[in-house]
């Protein structure tokens, strides 16, 4: 539904909002997060450019968020990596379904509609209050132990 980038995207941010103002390297967030340093790289560059993270340079620097956990949206964070795409149009560019939509794309977009609604008014401030603290969320990999291999 979502592309590798944003989960990528999504991952480093909750990481970092459970760690609110503690600069994290690439390389720590890569390893808590289990998602390529170099790919994370350019993850965290495109967060930057959106405003929803900030390099703070120095011995201890780090990336740290840019605004509150309670203001920044899991559809925020996917937008400023890889945009979901409304079907405003046909998709295969049928000149006689003009400016409507066939009920299969309407559909599609329909859904597309629901999942920015539900994912617009998700924040990540309620990810992490609704997280066990007895097991890191998906992906993460809890301070100190290694993940666990099958």
């Amino acid at each position: 539904m979502i592309s590798q980038t944003a989960e990528y995207a999504l991952r480093a941010v909750v990481m970092l909002g459970s760690n609110p103002g503690s600069p994290r390297t690439t390389q720590q967030i890569a390893e808590q997060t289990r998602v390529p340093s170099g790919y994370l790289s350019k993850v965290l560059q495109a967060l930057g450019r959106a405003g929803l993270v900030e390099a703070q340079r120095g011995l201890y620097g780090g990336f740290v968020l840019s605004r509150p956990l309670d203001d920044l949206t899991i559809l925020d964070v996917i937008n400023a990596v890889d945009p979901l795409q409304r079907i405003d149009r046909c998709p295969l560019g049928l000149v006689e379904h003009g400016n409507r939509l066939c009920p299969l794309h309407r559909r599609l977009d329909q859904g597309i509609a629901q999942i920015e609604v539900l994912f617009g008014g998700t924040t990540i401030g309620q990810l992490l209050a609704e997280q066990d603290t007895s097991q890191p969320l998906c992906g993460m990999v809890a301070h100190g132990k290694s993940p666990a291999r099958s």
